[in-house]
C-alpha cells in the first residue's frame, strides 16, 4: 500500500458516505454531499500525479483507480436519476454508464489480444472525465434540474459529457474495429 493507492481506498471508501449523506434529513445535506463528491473526485486526479510523481504506479493502482472512478460515478449518476425523476438525466446518465460497461468490456478483450494500447485513455476522454465529475458535482448540489445557475449549469455539462461519452466511445470502437471484425479471434 502506498500513498496513490490509498487516496484510491479513500475514493471507495467515500463512495458510500456520498450516498448516505444525500438522503440524510437535513437541509445542508446536498452541500455537505457536494462536497464530499467534490473531495472524491479531487482524489482521482492527485493519486495518478502521486503515482507518476512518487514513482509509485502499481499494478493494483492501475486497475483499482478506474474501477473507483467508474463506480462512484455511476452510484452519484443512479442517485441524481432518483433524485431529479426526469428524462433530461435520466437519458444522458444511463448513456455515461452504458458507455462505461461497453468500453470495460472493449478494453479487458483488446488486453486479451495484447491490443489494450488500441483503447487506451483519449484527450476527449480526459475531457469527459472533467465535465461529467462537474455535472455530477453541481447536479448533487442543485435542488432542480436546469433551474438556477447550479441547475442549469450542471444539467448543461452533464448533456456535454453524455455527448464527449458517445463520441469518446465511437473513438474507440473505430480504433478496436478492424480487431471486432477478425473472424480469426472467434472462438470455435
Amino acid at each position: 500500500m502506498n500513498i496513490p493507492n490509498g487516496l484510491t481506498c479513500v475514493r471507495l471508501f467515500l463512495i458510500p458516505v456520498i450516498v448516505v449523506v444525500h438522503y440524510l434529513p437535513y437541509d445542508c445535506r446536498y452541500w455537505v454531499a457536494s462536497a464530499i463528491f467534490l473531495l472524491a473526485s479531487c482524489t482521482d486526479w492527485f493519486d495518478g500525479y502521486l503515482a507518476r510523481r512518487l514513482n509509485q504506479a502499481t499494478p493494483f493502482g492501475a486497475f483499482l483507480d478506474p474501477v473507483a472512478d467508474k463506480v462512484m460515478v455511476a452510484v452519484a449518476l443512479v442517485v441524481l436519476i432518483e433524485k431529479f425523476n426526469n428524462p433530461l438525466m435520466t437519458v444522458p446518465g444511463l448513456i455515461i454508464i452504458g458507455r462505461e460497461i461497453v468500453i470495460s468490456g472493449l478494453r479487458e478483450w483488446m488486453a486479451e489480444l495484447g491490443k489494450r494500447t488500441s483503447v487506451a485513455v483519449s484527450y476527449v476522454g480526459k475531457v469527459k472525465t472533467v465535465a461529467q465529475m462537474s455535472a455530477v458535482n453541481l447536479l448533487l448540489l442543485a435542488r432542480e434540474l436546469g433551474a438556477g445557475v447550479v441547475g442549469s449549469l450542471g444539467l448543461g455539462l452533464l448533456l456535454l459529457a453524455a455527448t464527449l461519452t458517445l463520441w469518446s466511445m465511437c473513438v474507440y470502437l473505430v480504433a478496436s474495429w478492424p480487431d471486432l471484425m477478425d473472424f480469426r479471434h472467434q472462438k470455435k
